[in-house]
């Protein structure tokens, strides 16, 4: 005898799998994969702009690297937290005007900065999407730094802030005050990016400082004068006298008193360019 298509138990069983999908469906399709932010790295070079290079040419690039969260707003803005690291330096040697490279004058500093920025796309960027995958962007906003220049003399490191190459601090330049090793900065730039998997972006970006002092380089104002730098007991002249005027080491010394040294008019720039690798976060948010 042929068994009966329909039968208590399979009605059952069917009711039960009817029931679990019914509940289940909503739940998936009330969720959905969201891009929440990236962690990545950064890795460059950064030029220093100010007084010993004001032809701002791009000459001197050093090391530049970092870390940074970015945080996802929408397929468009996102905000930034990035922590970095560059080394800035320049020397007269590579000046063409006569004064600048008779002044003689040379800097290296580590520069430590914490940057917060916002990125704004100028397309529709959705990881994970092969239509919205590539945009370029615009970056800006502001970063606190810590910077300290020196310079060397016969092999030996000497750091330039305390030695007050330009009076600061003495009863000679009242006005001429210490300057701080933080400083902060206005950020401007803007960069590419483009999702290669559904957890790597790559890209690179390019970072304008506007830096809010004039000493990165340990130069902004005049000469303090020979006066103000006495030769030590022996007769021997003193570290601050020979890095505050260099110009001995090209002929004669020029670093007279109220003598032209930086143009303090000018605070000091510097530019980086990085590239970038970042992984991806995503989670799960329910659309109603």
């Amino acid at each position: 005898m042929q068994r009966p298509i329909f039968t208590p138990k399979r009605i059952i069983t069917s009711g039960l799998v009817v029931l679990g999908m019914l509940f289940t469906l909503p739940v998936l399709a009330q969720n959905e994969l969201q891009y929440v932010g990236e962690l990545g790295l950064s890795v460059g070079g950064a030029q220093y702009f100010g007084d010993l290079n004001p032809r701002a040419a791009i000459n001197t690039v050093k090391p530049a690297f970092g870390v940074y969260y970015r945080k996802y707003l929408n397929d468009y803005v996102g905000v930034r937290a990035h922590l970095r690291y560059a080394r800035l330096g320049y020397s007269d040697i590579y000046n063409d005007n006569e004064f600048q490279r008779r002044r003689n004058l040379s800097f290296n500093t580590d520069v430590y900065e914490l940057d917060l920025q916002g990125d704004f796309n100028f397309f529709r960027f959705e990881p994970g999407s092969y239509r919205y995958r590539f945009t370029p962007y615009f970056t800006g906003g502001a970063g606190l730094f810590y910077y300290n220049p020196f310079a060397y003399l016969n092999g030996k490191k000497y750091y330039l802030q305390p030695l007050r190459t330009e009076g600061q601090g003495t009863a000679e330049y009242p006005d001429r005050k210490p300057y701080s090793l933080v400083s902060y900065a206005f950020l401007l730039g803007g960069g590419f990016k483009y999702n290669v998997s559904r957890s790597v972006n790559i890209g690179v970006e390019l970072l304008y400082r506007f830096a809010q002092t004039d000493y990165l380089d340990d130069v902004s104002k005049t000469y303090a004068g020979a006066n103000l730098f006495p030769t030590k007991p022996n007769g021997e002249n003193t570290v601050a006298y020979l890095l505050q005027d260099r110009s001995y080491a090209t002929g004669d010394p020029i670093g007279v008193a109220g003598r032209q040294r930086g143009n303090s008019r000018d605070k000091d720039q510097f530019v980086s360019l990085e590239f970038t690798i970042s992984i991806l976060f995503t989670t799960y948010k329910c659309k109603f």
